[in-house]
């Protein structure tokens, strides 16, 4: 099953730009005490809020991981179960890595006399990444029930639902603010929503430009009528604002990501041409292979680069000064392309040791350097070409002759040699030899064949 390339970019755009976006909206103010405190651009130029539009795309992060959840299921021969964990350990892995290496940096910046301010907000922002992992993590265990459904009811009549919880919660945070206990299910229902369509465009329900079209317009709709409804015009929360659109996620929320992924699903001719060219193409895999170390890692690497340079050189532009106007935002772009080194430097794992094959049941072995891999996936022994019987299956040369076979001793003299032939002895009419077949390692099915070959 191969992939889809523009799903692909879809993916590494969105991963491109919430790291770009929180890098550009966190300011890591140095103050005169030598700790760092928080502060916002958008709070001192809300003329940003468009920006943040293009820059907060989870939206295109569940929707990708809805397509890939729907795609990796259908093809795993091992059962739902088996598959569940699989797909959990894959998210829940990184992140538990993540957490206990920040636990010893703590430690040791503690040790060495970090401000308990630094350190919180270090904190702060290393975990706040993490939170998407609670929806991601439940939406993938439901996600056979929700394929089922997407099946059933189509995807329309299975995302109002979803719209109509997210727009009651609302509802109720403005009549009812002192009311708690809704941001479970807000954040499932809202999120929900991208990941239902992910699920419905793997099963080829999105397709053709109508459907993408449709999103599109309901999604600008939606965003225009909220704004004009007092929703923040900044798709971010914003210090010192009364109703954040992410935290929690707002019906504003999910008009935005269904509005990305109308217009990605619109570019989707334009992403295919971009797919021949080479930079483009290898760009995207990269992100790709790195997506989630990346996403989790960024934050980190703001704050570490961030209270390294305050160590070394004290307050330097656009990296501990306020966010309080264009200039803060030149330097920091200046600054944006170190931040980029180190995150890569960090998220980057050469391999290392002999090259490795995947068996059919996903277990990994090691291959000798001297084989090597054909287009078709199978392994061939450098040296001769090994002949084929008629029926096109792989023998061993001599073993249908009366040559030797490897492993057993040699015949006594006047003896007749070993014969490697095997005859059927249930059979009534007389006995024919016939011919012992070589079996790759890598068939188990065919090995298991040939076992009970009778001798």
């Amino acid at each position: 099953m191969t992939r889809d390339w523009p799903v692909d970019a879809l993916r590494g755009y969105a991963v491109a730009a919430v790291v770009l976006g929180h890098w550009l909206v966190t300011g890591l103010v140095l103050t005169d005490d030598g700790s760092l405190g928080q502060a916002s651009p958008l709070a001192a130029m809300p003329a940003l809020a468009p920006a943040t539009w293009v820059l907060q795309a989870l939206g295109l992060f569940y929707f990708t991981a809805g397509y890939a959840s729907a795609r990796s299921a259908a093809r795993y021969r091992g059962g739902q179960g088996r598959w569940l964990a699989r797909r959990l350990r894959r998210l829940v892995l990184p992140a538990v890595a993540l957490l206990g290496s920040g636990a010893g940096v703590l430690l040791a910046a503690t040790v060495a006399g970090v401000p308990d301010r630094t350190l919180a907000v270090a904190l702060t922002l290393a975990v706040s990444p993490l939170w998407f992992l609670l929806p991601l993590c439940a939406l993938v265990a439901l996600t056979g029930p929700l394929r089922a459904a997407v099946r059933r009811w189509g995807p329309w009549w299975c995302v109002v639902p979803a719209v109509a919880a997210v727009a009651g919660a609302d509802l109720a945070d403005r009549l009812l603010p002192a009311v708690g206990g809704l941001l479970p299910v807000r954040l499932l229902a809202a999120w929900a929503v991208p990941y239902l369509l992910g699920l419905a465009y793997a099963d080829r329900r999105l397709t053709g430009r109508r459907p993408a079209a449709a999103l599109a317009a309901c999604g600008v709709g939606t965003v225009a009528a909220l704004i004009s409804a007092r929703y923040p015009a900044s798709a971010v929360g914003v210090p010192g604002a009364a109703m954040s659109n992410l935290n929690p996620p707002s019906l504003f929320a999910v008009g935005l990501a269904v509005t990305q992924i109308g217009l990605g699903l619109l570019a989707r001719p334009v992403l295919l041409r971009l797919a021949r060219r080479p930079r483009p193409a290898r760009a995207v895999e990269v992100v790709n292979r790195y997506a989630l170390r990346i996403y989790l890692c960024h934050q980190p690497v703001l704050v570490g680069v961030t209270a390294l340079a305050a160590h070394v050189g004290g307050a330097l532009p656009g990296l501990h000064t306020a966010p309080d106007g264009p200039r803060w935002l030149l330097a920091r772009a200046a600054w944006l392309p170190l931040l980029a080194l180190v995150l890569a430097a960090l998220v980057h794992r050469r391999s290392v040791g002999p090259a490795a094959s995947t068996r059919p049941g996903g277990r990994r072995r090691s291959v000798d350097p001297a084989t090597s891999t054909s287009p078709g996936g199978s392994r061939h022994a450098a040296g001769p070409a090994t002949p084929t019987s008629p029926g096109g299956s792989r023998r061993t040369p001599g073993l249908a002759t009366s040559a030797r076979p490897v492993g057993r001793p040699e015949a006594p003299a006047g003896c007749e040699p070993l014969s490697a032939r095997v005859y059927d002895v249930h059979r009534s009419e007389p006995r024919r030899p016939q011919e012992v077949i070589a079996v790759r390692d890598s068939d188990p099915p065919s090995r298991g064949r040939a076992d009970r070959q009778p001798r």
